[in-house]
């Protein structure tokens, strides 16, 4: 969701004390603030629909899902992002109130103005991090999910699902729901 740059150039640590203080989001990539633009309802109701349904699943486990005001750090690369919705089982996460370095899940819902991005430099920039097992990507015209995941060779597979009455899957956190689920009360335009 980036919408525009700011030019001056900050230290991670002056990045975090900003976000602290300030009431619009940014995400930082090598020292550079872009704000980030509001989400339509479409997004935000898938989101929040696939959001409630980790939550209750990894209720009790340790891990943790997280939902579009929690940044994920890539320290190799030196950027924040605020994935749509993350899950960490990391007990090292517990750390950092402010940021999670260690997410085995991280979902994007696409959009107009980020979905390139999404597809591209940020799942780049989501493959440093070792601890990710899948990233996500939701379409939010039309009933798509993909999911990027990492094999025992360390590539990243895909696996898309598209039919309305069809099940998704996410086995990092070993999960399971109906496509119909995920877009409840989603409006196509």
């Amino acid at each position: 969701m980036i919408a525009s740059s700011q030019q001056n150039y900050l230290t991670p640590e002056e990045y975090l004390q900003l976000e602290e203080q300030n009431s619009v989001k940014h995400e930082y990539i090598d020292g550079y603030i872009y704000a980030m633009a509001g989400a339509l309802d479409p997004h935000v109701t898938i989101a929040l629909n696939l959001a409630s349904l980790l939550r209750n699943h990894v209720r009790g486990t340790g891990c943790r899902v997280y939902i579009a005001d929690m940044k994920a750090r890539i320290e190799s690369l030196n950027r924040f992002y605020y994935p749509d919705v993350m899950v960490t089982c990391d007990p090292r996460d517990r750390e950092t109130p402010a940021y999670k370095r260690f997410p085995c899940l991280i979902v994007e819902v696409l959009s107009d103005s980020t979905e390139a991005f999404d597809r591209g430099d940020k799942f780049a920039d989501y493959q440093a991090l070792e601890s990710l097992q899948e990233y996500t990507l939701i379409n939010t015209k039309r009933q798509r999910v993909e999911c990027f995941r990492r094999n025992d060779e360390g590539l990243w597979v895909l696996q898309s699902y598209t039919s309305e009455n069809q099940t998704f899957r996410l086995n990092s956190v070993d999960f399971q729901e109906t496509i119909v689920s995920l877009y409840e009360d989603v409006v196509f335009e």
